[in-house]
């Protein structure tokens, strides 16, 4: 997340969210999960309330397990296993550090403009070989949405040029359509890739 009343919408309503993915199947986690070579470091990028940091935490991986909200890292702390802290997609650092690359629907907060500099610091990020997780919804352009998220929308051909020009090489793809936390009902778009 980038941008304060973003931010400030999930620390208002990170109980609610924390429902409503708890009910929600991650598409892709188990195969991911299943990827990872044995106790992988693992970068959770955006982690929320931490649903996705606990499984790979369980699975015997180390979770480096970021968020921009406040309030998101300290559900996401209360599970077992995760170590979550406070930090900004701008706040990405370090040279092949991590196994796997987990975005579940956080990067879709960044401005378009600021996508290809932060999917590079990825890159740097990730080991040779390294499994990337991304994930946004569907669409063109950018906007805020009725409860005051700033959202950047991409088509399936949009965010696999971006991802290959930051050197990484797409292996595949998941798509759903999931009602999110304003009620709206989205299409939404899932790459596989590998660094």
């Amino acid at each position: 997340m980038s941008d304060k009343s973003t931010i400030d919408t999930y620390d208002a309503r990170a109980q609610d969210y924390a429902e409503l993915v708890d009910d929600v199947k991650m598409d892709g986690l188990d195969a991911f999960i299943a990827a990872m070579p044995k106790g992988a470091h693992i970068l959770d990028l955006g982690c929320g309330p931490g649903n996705g940091a606990v499984h790979m935490a369980a699975a015997g991986h180390t979770v480096a397990a970021f968020d921009a909200s406040t309030e998101m890292v300290a559900l996401a702390n209360r599970h077992p296993g995760v170590n979550a802290h406070q930090a900004t997609f701008d706040e990405i650092e370090g040279e092949a550090l991590y196994d796997g690359i987990w975005a579940s629907f956080s990067l879709l907060h960044a401005p378009k403009a600021d996508m290809p500099r932060h999917l590079a610091a990825l890159h740097r990020a990730a080991k040779p070989g390294a499994r990337l997780h991304l994930s946004v919804k569907v669409g063109e352009g950018e906007q805020t949405d009725t409860i005051g998220r700033f959202y950047s929308y991409y088509t399936q051909a949009e965010l696999d040029g971006l991802i290959e020009e930051a050197g990484f090489r797409v292996a595949g793809h998941l798509t759903g359509a999931e009602e999110g936390l304003s009620g709206d009902m989205a299409e939404w778009v899932a790459v596989e890739a590998y660094a």
